[in-house]
């Protein structure tokens, strides 16, 4: 398992990268992510390969049998800034902040 703590993006744009590994092979999950060209696909390709690496130190024997069991993005904390806007009034501008877990499991268990 592995996990990436406040990440500077919102959970929205992270949820639709995650629906497209959940459930896959870590090798398909690589292959489907390297060809979408948002920011969130490369957050989440350094995060499977860290849970792949952290499953080999473990002592995991069969790597290539792993595929990634849970993707989940919660929401962090949130930044809020407040723009200027006509006659005195002010907008609130919020940047989210986003927790990503991605764990693998192994098939042959």
């Amino acid at each position: 398992m592995s996990k990436l703590k406040y990440a500077r993006i919102a959970p929205t744009k992270v949820h639709h990268v995650l629906d497209l590994v959940r459930g896959k092979t870590v090798d398909a999950g690589l292959d489907a992510l390297r060809f979408i060209p948002n920011r969130s696909a490369r957050m989440v390709e350094k995060l499977i390969k860290s849970a792949r690496a952290n499953a080999e130190d473990r002592g995991e024997r069969n790597v290539g049998a792993l595929f990634v069991s849970t993707a989940t993005a919660g929401s962090g904390p949130t930044l809020k800034r407040i723009q200027p806007h006509a006659r005195g009034m002010g907008f609130m501008i919020k940047k989210r902040f986003t927790h990503i877990t991605i764990g693998l499991e192994s098939k042959l268990a």
